[in-house]
């Protein structure tokens, strides 16, 4: 299919994707017509539930023999696209009588009030500096997003955030989970709004690594080098376990000596807890 035929296929389906930053521009086109091939065979099928139709509808790409596997994969994304993101959205881009009668978008405001609400629940200084960057990212990408920037986010903006996240930005699993508990917070604590189901969103797919881990000669080797309280940090660190922020923290009550014990206070999650003092240390 040429490109210009392709531009003709599904408009309303392209203009959201383009508006919302969901694909590559270039592969906008190529979306609708995976797209409109899944409607056809719907309508073929005389299917009336859209998510068995799209698993049929991908069985029957990967039975067809003239078909990549990359072209299967495009048509997958394509058809969820559709469906969860494109599908029951009445009009992405709103008129300017609907913005004018929603409230006033101020991003500064916003910011400003998650900063406060972090501090009120005791988050952690990196945790408040990765919430406000990545909500800032969210506005950003909110402005660039046609007739989105004059209106308070909704909650159908993170799915197609996330989206736009996985599918465009091909950012890893951990990152687009950072950024989604950084937009749940100032959904649900900033602006008091529910998400509902997001089960759906694309997500980023996250690659099977194997953990690097030291040896104990490894281990040994490493503290040869060093000496004095440097020596004593790596020991309590590697012995007990702990943080280097737990680390720096501990004062002398959170040493007990007679039960082998070291109790971190205020540790991740804001939450308290012991681990053992190692007997190497304790001279």
């Amino acid at each position: 299919m040429s490109e210009a035929k392709n531009k003709r296929v599904l408009p309303d389906f392209q203009a959201f994707l383009s508006s919302y930053k969901l694909a590559p521009e270039n592969n906008i086109p190529f979306y609708a017509y995976w797209a409109s091939r899944f409607l056809a065979f719907c309508n073929k099928q005389a299917a009336t539930d859209l998510p068995r139709a799209a698993l049929e509808f991908r069985q029957s790409l990967i039975t067809n023999q003239k078909i990549a596997d990359w072209q299967i994969k495009q048509a997958e994304e394509a058809v969820r696209l559709y469906l969860t993101n494109f599908k029951g959205v009445v009009n992405p881009k709103p008129s300017r009588d609907e913005v004018a009668g929603r409230d006033e978008f101020n991003a500064g405001r916003l910011i400003e009030e998650t900063k406060r609400l972090i501090r009120v629940k005791h988050y952690s200084y990196s945790t408040e500096r990765t919430y406000i960057h990545w909500i800032n990212r969210f506005f950003r990408y909110m402005e660039e997003c046609k007739g989105a920037s004059a209106r308070i986010p909704q909650p159908e903006d993170i799915k197609n955030y996330l989206t736009h996240l996985a599918v465009k930005k091909r950012v890893s699993s951990s990152t687009q989970n950072q950024a989604f508990n950084a937009i749940l917070f100032l959904f649900r604590d900033v602006l008091k709004v529910a998400i509902g189901d997001l089960t759906e969103t694309v997500r980023a797919k996250r690659g099977q690594r194997l953990p690097v881990v030291l040896s104990v000669e490894e281990v040994k080797s490493l503290f040869k080098h060093l000496s004095g309280t440097a020596l004593l940090i790596a020991h309590v660190l590697y012995g007990a376990g702990l943080r280097l922020m737990e680390l720096a923290r501990m004062r002398v009550m959170d040493v007990d000596f007679d039960m082998n014990v070291i109790t971190v206070r205020s540790g991740k999650g804001d939450k308290d807890r012991t681990t053992v003092l190692p007997a190497s240390v304790k001279d």
